[in-house]
């Protein structure tokens, strides 16, 4: 495949094109953030009204990141062979589809509709993550930390707004005749439509293909050469395939841990006496800490060893579990804080992970890497969300609260052994 490049992009300084870039995925990402919220904050609860059974709860979440996994390869493929606008753009558009399709499953009160709604759903899930790796495109090797937490952290704002929108929502929902706990999925739509509209239209140049195209302009010489442009060795095929195992595997058991303490939050407030806006302020609380640290995590990654940071989301996610298991069930303070850690740690470990693979993956094959790494992700986060329900039926929120908090501990010894490697 060849790719042109217009000379009035090629005559734009890098900088100056990467802060343009930035932009237009920060305002993406902060309309595709609320419908992220929406899912998260009402899937299981929707789910358990519908099914009348908590242990089949974790299933939304289970489907909605399977369905993500389908959306890793195919956004990943799409972004590889034509560049991150389409691909992304695809994505989200996917999402908006699912989320009119979960509110017709609700109204039809059709738990089959929903399951499959719920998983196209999934898509926009897996967008709204995928979306971190164009920001890192054009950002030097030395600033690709914050390239992806500036990406990460406008989510925030339609992540913390979207699940306090709850309540109005399902005012709307019930004046238009849909069930009340459908109604932020009419949010998510909208909002997932509009990311993929702000992509499509904005998104240009391309970040990935200028990458390519700015790549090719370097002489086939400095390829052979044993060092880069900033003078370090350049990565042997073997420290590569390190590179991308080490930060898969951090974002891997992060996710796991995190779905499955997330998901089932709202179901053990809900079984406590809790209305929808306390899990909405909890969840809200959550999706904030997930993604507001970013600038500073971008930072510390970026200024400190990247397996120094990785280690300590391990170690972070392990205190969100014990604060959560000790948690009583009628306080909401105890939980937001267990999830606010819970978010924090997921944080930490997906920038690091993320900064790992993409100084570990060459141009050529960046795209389709980091989708299926993305796929080891959604996987890890299907399973997090399906066992979350049958954990919680069977021994409880507190058993699962620390064991995703110890499972979330092997990272330490993970990047131990890459340190000593």
């Amino acid at each position: 495949m060849t790719t042109t490049v217009p000379a009035r992009i090629e005559d734009l300084p890098r900088s100056q094109v990467q802060r343009r870039i930035l932009i237009v995925l920060v305002a993406a990402q902060g309309l595709s953030g609320a419908g992220l919220a929406a899912g998260v904050t009402v899937g299981a609860l929707l789910a358990q009204d519908m099914l009348n059974s908590t242990s089949l709860a974790g299933l939304p979440s289970a489907l909605g990141t399977a369905g993500s996994v389908l959306a890793a390869v195919a956004v990943g493929r799409i972004s590889q062979a034509r560049g991150r606008r389409p691909g992304l753009a695809a994505g989200y558009l996917a999402g908006a589809v699912g989320s009119a399709g979960v509110i017709a499953a609700a109204v039809a009160g059709n738990p089959v509709l929903l399951f499959f709604a719920l998983f196209v759903y999934g898509a926009g899930m897996s967008t709204n993550l995928q979306a971190r790796y164009a920001g890192a495109d054009l950002a030097a090797p030395a600033r690709r930390a914050r390239a992806v937490s500036t990406v990460l952290v406008a989510t925030t704002l339609g992540g913390v707004v979207g699940p306090n929108l709850i309540a109005p929502t399902g005012d709307l929902a019930h004046t238009l005749g849909i069930p009340h706990l459908a109604g932020p999925f009419l949010l998510a739509g909208a909002a997932y439509a509009m990311a993929a509209l702000v992509l499509a239209i904005w998104l240009r140049p391309d970040p990935l293909l200028l990458a390519r195209a700015l790549k090719a302009e370097r002489t086939a010489a400095a390829y052979a050469q044993p060092g880069d442009a900033s003078g370090r060795p350049r990565p042997t095929v073997e420290r590569r395939r390190s590179g991308v195992l080490v930060g898969a595997l951090v974002m891997v058991l992060t996710q796991l841990a995190m779905v499955a303490i997330m998901t089932m939050t709202p179901i053990h407030m809900h079984d406590h006496g809790h209305g929808t806006a306390a899990p909405g302020l909890v969840i809200g609380i959550h999706i904030g800490a997930m993604y507001l640290p970013s600038p500073l995590t971008g930072w510390l990654v970026d200024r400190y060893d990247r397996l120094t940071i990785a280690g300590a989301s391990g170690l972070i996610l392990l205190a969100a579990g014990i604060v959560a298991a000790s948690a009583p069930g009628d306080s909401v303070a105890p939980l937001a804080v267990a999830l606010a850690l819970l978010g924090l740690g997921w944080n930490f470990g997906i920038v690091t992970g993320t900064a790992i693979v993409t100084d570990a993956v060459p141009l050529a094959t960046r795209a389709k890497t980091q989708g299926l790494v993305d796929v080891a992700i959604a996987i890890a986060g299907a399973t997090g969300g399906m066992a979350s329900g049958f954990v919680v039926a069977a021994a409880g929120y507190p058993l699962l609260a620390i064991g995703g908090g110890i499972l979330a501990l092997a990272i330490v010894p993970a990047v131990a052994a890459a340190r000593s490697r």
